[in-house]
């Protein structure tokens, strides 16, 4: 493995890393949102240089961009972790037992965290703030699309590290290459959890391939049900925010389900998508209604993959459903386990649906734009689990640390 030494210095790292105060981390999370605002200039000068190799109309631009505004919030995100409550030291269950030993479980970090992701180079500082907050060391492996813009950000903190004297191995980023991620994914005893963060292939390839531990998160194959008993003016606004405020993100919406007693609806509740162009992917049914009321090149039939598809983009399916049970067998079918809505005004039918809905995060008259770490409080997120097993839905600072058995005695033996 000829990356074998670069993760040996990183877990070497890590051992000190977990040994700072809370006050020290705080100060340099402080310190690097601080040289994201001071050398914007840096970041934005490599980020220009790796979108000038992608068409501006592919889906992932979006998520590649950065801008000045959006430096600002992953600047404003990082002071928000170092505000919060350290996840370290917690004792979340003691207890002494008839021999008289003392048991405490105790939060610690995990170690070294890997993470692989595509075309992001927010997650870059994010995963740093999070993993750094928490006393993880990480290792980094981005996209070839936005190299040079996580370079130039991983150059930014190492800078801070540096001023501080910590080992600037505890945030390490590997060559944008395959082998690096398979040398990663194979990397036992260096590298304790591996979260994968893109689109359906990346996931299934680390999850397949993976010989370390490894969390799944981001694909998300969201819908919305539009029930009989819906609010017309609320529906608009929720089904026009979900898809479009920002669709490459892995909470758009992309599949509108509507029960069939509320047809006469769906061209006022699609109008609001007229203005960002979104493309309607329509069955039977609900096309008969758009034809003529939606624009003929933006109307397109539905296939069965148009179902389970994951858009980013200005792509919409629309599916008609004779009741709530129908609508929540499409989601079972359909759905990644993300985040899934139901818009209505009847409580029980509300209850019932999220209840029923298998998925991480499940709305009632709300927007599945929400999920996302910030929002819920949590500072930034690391990723959004979609499986069951450990963290579910946006991980932040709990989600990334594991505890050990802290016990102490007064000289027993076991008989």
């Amino acid at each position: 493995m000829e990356l074998i030494e670069t993760f040996k210095r990183v877990k070497t790292a890590s051992k000190a890393l977990a040994l700072l105060s809370d006050d020290m981390r705080n100060d340099i999370l402080n310190a690097v949102a601080d040289a994201i605002i001071d050398y914007q200039e840096r970041i934005l000068a490599a980020n220009e240089k790796d979108l000038a190799k992608m068409d501006p109309k592919n889906p992932l631009y979006d998520r590649l961009q950065l801008t000045s505004k959006r430096l600002a919030d992953i600047a404003s995100d990082m002071r928000n972790v170092a505000s919060l409550p350290t996840p370290l030291g917690h004792v979340t269950k003691e207890k002494t037992l008839p021999n008289g030993l003392r048991l405490h479980r105790v939060s610690v970090p995990f170690g070294v965290i890997g993470m692989i992701y595509e075309a992001r180079p927010n997650v870059t500082f994010d995963v740093f703030s999070l993993c750094f907050k928490s006393g993880n060391a990480c290792v980094l492996k981005g996209g070839s699309d936005a190299d040079l813009s996580n370079q130039a950000s991983v150059e930014l903190i190492h800078e801070v590290l540096e001023r501080y004297g910590v080992n600037p191995d505890v945030v390490t980023l590997l060559p944008a290459t395959h082998e690096a991620t398979g040398e990663m994914l194979n990397a036992v005893g260096y590298i304790d959890l591996c979260i994968p963060r893109g689109g359906r292939r990346l996931i299934d390839f680390v999850r397949n391939t993976a010989r370390i531990p490894v969390i799944e998160t981001g694909a998300g194959v969201v819908n919305t049900y539009f029930d009989k008993d819906g609010d017309l003016e609320m529906g608009k606004a929720i089904i026009n925010n979900a898809k479009t405020r920002r669709v490459s993100v892995c909470n758009a919406l992309d599949c509108l389900l509507v029960h069939e007693s509320r047809l006469g609806d769906l061209v006022a509740l699609v109008k609001p998508l007229l203005d960002h162009k979104v493309t309607l992917y329509v069955d039977g049914p609900a096309y008969q209604l758009l034809e003529g009321n939606y624009p003929p090149i933006l109307l397109q039939p539905v296939t069965e993959e148009s179902y389970g598809t994951e858009f980013m983009d200005y792509k919409m399916a629309i599916r008609t459903v004779s009741s709530l049970e129908e609508a929540i067998e499409h989601i079972d079918r359909f759905g990644s386990g993300h985040s899934e809505a139901i818009i209505t005004q009847n409580e029980e039918a509300a209850r019932y649906f999220q209840q029923a809905v298998d998925a991480a995060c499940v709305y009632w008259n709300a927007p599945t734009s929400f999920t996302d770490g910030a929002q819920f409080g949590l500072g930034a997120e690391i990723g959004i689990s979609t499986q069951k097993l450990g963290p579910r839905g946006p991980m932040a600072l709990e989600e990334i640390t594991t505890y050990k058995w802290i016990i102490e005695g007064e000289g027993q033996v076991r008989v």
